[in-house]
């Protein structure tokens, strides 16, 4: 989240609101966040992660949608993560065609701004998403990625990833990314 909120809106009003803005707005508990300006890393990192999914997914019936398509977490919140992955047919609210009800992976790109939510309330109200197998938190600034699973009885395990020569094993959707490869081209502090 990256501004302040206005004042309490209810669902149909941050529909309308959303839709017809210029700036896209998450909306948590009748509250609009705007969201923010990304980073260079950030940007490499969302556009590295799309150019690494987007071809191993097409054969598995699932696809990649940018960071501008709205994801209904519950009624009372909608979010636009940096990366979503739908599988199979997309569930949609409504004839408008954009609000996706069923992600599979969501990925989070994590800056000073929106880690802490990102980590805390938006990965809690996630976690009741039926359709979500993994989310997936990217930090921009080191090597660093969080995988959060979905197990067969509704926990979720973490698995982490700290070095270039690992590979992230998105089970779910059968599909590994070479860590390296996610962050080409981010500038990186040296250790």
């Amino acid at each position: 989240m990256a501004s302040n909120p206005v004042t309490k809106v209810t669902e149909e009003q941050y529909l309308a609101l959303d839709r017809a803005a210029e700036v896209r707005s998450e909306f948590v508990d009748g509250e609009m966040w705007a969201m923010s300006g990304a980073s260079l890393a950030h940007a490499r990192l969302q556009l590295n992660l799309y150019n690494e999914l987007q071809p191993s997914l097409r054969e598995r019936g699932c696809e990649v949608l940018p960071s501008d398509f709205r994801v209904r977490v519950a009624s009372r919140m909608y979010v636009y993560p940096d990366v979503t992955i739908v599988c199979g047919k997309p569930k949609l609210a409504d004839e408008r065609q954009d609000i996706l009800l069923n992600p599979a992976v969501i990925f989070e790109i994590l800056s000073p701004s929106t880690e802490q939510y990102d980590r805390g309330v938006k990965f809690q109200h996630h976690r009741g998403i039926e359709s979500l197998k993994e989310y997936v938190l990217v930090e921009q600034d080191r090597v660093l990625i969080e995988q959060y699973t979905r197990g067969g009885d509704g926990s979720w395990t973490l698995r982490d990833y700290r070095r270039l020569e690992d590979e992230l094993k998105l089970d779910s959707i059968g599909v590994s990314l070479p860590i390296a490869r996610i962050y080409d081209r981010v500038d990186l502090p040296a250790s």
